[in-house]
């Protein structure tokens, strides 16, 4: 008979990405008795939507993304979530700069990077679009440095290598924010991982698979099997996160709670096309967002960038949006069909109805050759030298699908926390705007799962590493410009 191990932990968190990473890392700073585990089906962390090259390292804060600011029928254009994401994103700095400062997390240069973040348009219609935009961003404080020009002069100052070569009669216009920011969620994921390794109570484990997940009563038990090994054990925790990318549908449907009936997943993959050629790299020094083709998802926004990675600087353009079944990069070509249950075939087929113009678009950019890719980006970049491009996988995306009273179901391009009403088990789906803003989903997840102890034992503790939470930032700016100059100092972007 084989011998099972049974381990007690205070936190179980499925999953070693940005997400769990930060969660641990945040309740070791509320609470450090809490015993805790991660535990991680790959051989290291980060090796998923964390690692460098399976995203695109935008620090995402509504400054260049033009999806964030959509425009209605009317003309009108709706600015409320460019600033909550940004208000979102000066939270996650908030928590970097806190542990910047402590032993053993490392520097802020090695995961952060000042970029520039502009924004591209092309046509009388966009120009239009992108000059009442900026009119918008500017009369709030968090964009009051967003720049506009319809100059190219001025534009071949901030982007070259996107000048040459192009039309001089095309009529294109550009905004650009000085204080945007690469991330490599990937060094940052480790960094954490490594502080949590040096702080007692934490077991961070790899070639871990949870193969069942049950109620028991002082929280749950999970089966978890070492896939090298073939051990098998039991965790009992009291609280479980599962954190585990597009496997957290799995998961979360292996509990059995309720919240998580009728949930679905649609996965998109994707691709770039990569150049670390120095002297076309030296050329663009910032992240230049554009529109998105119609009926394209959002992650398929198309943006030139630069994304530095391990201290080496290279461009990324894309994403190019493709179809698998599979819910994660390394995953199983029956990930998709395995998730079907009774509680979600309805609204599953129901977006199948909704979306044939998504569909349609996954089969076009499937079937693209490579001439096709490289046309697309000399929309950005007129005299590339296809030698020195070349094609990069990126991670896979599990956009949600969910329950609609009036349509049966509908397509997510957000992320969705769903948690047990007990606050015992918490799972994070969905996708964009994801890393940037993951320390404000932990925060919201605490504040739910763990009510009592965020307003009263954590409370100090939780102000004294968020001087400003996102309300505040979104309306008070002296409150803002002073939180987002100490930030940008201690992560050394100033």
């Amino acid at each position: 008979m084989t011998q099972v191990n049974h381990e007690t932990v205070d936190v179980l968190l499925v999953g070693a990405g940005i997400m769990s990473a930060t969660l641990a890392v945040l309740l070791k700073e509320l609470d450090p008795s809490l015993k805790l585990e991660i535990a991680e089906l790959r051989s290291s962390g980060a090796i998923e939507s964390s690692n460098p090259w399976n995203n695109a390292g935008t620090g995402h804060a509504g400054l260049c993304e033009l999806n964030y600011t959509p425009q209605a029928a009317d003309g009108s254009i709706d600015i409320k979530k460019a600033v909550q994401i940004n208000a979102q994103f000066e939270v996650s700095k908030q928590f970097w700069s806190h542990l910047a400062g402590k032993p053993g997390f490392g520097s802020p240069r090695d995961f952060i990077n000042p970029v520039p973040h502009l924004s591209f348009v092309r046509g009388e219609k966009d120009v239009g679009f992108l000059k009442k935009r900026h009119e918008l961003l500017k009369q709030h404080h968090a964009f009051e440095g967003m720049e506009y020009t319809e100059d190219k002069a001025t534009m071949a100052e901030w982007m070259p290598l996107m000048m040459a070569g192009r039309d001089a009669s095309e009529r294109i216009a550009a905004t650009r924010s000085a204080n945007g920011t690469d991330v490599n969620f990937g060094a940052l994921t480790n960094q954490l991982l490594q502080f949590l390794s040096t702080q007692g109570g934490v077991t961070i484990s790899y070639s871990q698979k949870v193969t069942d997940l049950s109620r028991s009563a002082q929280g749950w038990t999970a089966q978890v099997k070492n896939t090298k090994s073939g051990e098998q054990r039991e965790i009992h925790a009291r609280f479980v996160f599962l954190g585990a990318g597009g496997g957290a549908l799995p998961l979360l449907q292996m509990s059995g709670i309720p919240e998580g009936k009728g949930f679905g997943g649609f996965p998109v993959s994707g691709q770039w096309l990569r150049c670390d050629n120095p002297e076309v790299v030296k050329q663009h020094q910032a992240k230049v967002y554009s529109q998105a083709e119609v009926g394209a998802p959002p992650m398929s926004v198309p943006h030139l960038d630069t994304r530095v990675v391990d201290g080496k600087t290279s461009l990324l353009f894309g994403p190019y949006a493709g179809f698998t079944t599979k819910f994660l990069k390394y995953g199983s070509f029956l990930d998709l069909p395995l998730s079907v249950r009774p509680s979600n075939i309805g609204p599953m087929l129901a977006v199948a109805r909704d979306n044939f113009d998504l569909t349609r678009y996954l089969i076009k950019e499937v079937l693209q050759s490579p001439e096709q890719r490289l046309d697309a980006l000399r929309k950005f970049y007129p005299n590339l030298n296809p030698a020195d491009w070349r094609l990069e996988i990126a991670g896979q995306r599990v956009q949600i699908i969910k329950k609609d009273a009036k349509k049966g179901g509908i397509l997510q391009f957000g992320t969705e926390l769903v948690a047990a009403e007990d606050g015992s088990i918490a799972a994070l789906l969905g996708a964009s705007p994801g890393a940037s803003v993951t320390v404000s989903i932990m925060l919201n997840l605490i504040e739910r799962c763990f009510a009592d102890k965020a307003k009263g034992e954590w409370a100090a503790k939780l102000k004294e590493i968020f001087p400003a939470r996102e309300k505040v930032l979104e309306e008070d700016a002296a409150l803002y410009r002073e939180v987002a100059e100490q930030t940008s100092k201690a992560l050394q972007l100033a």
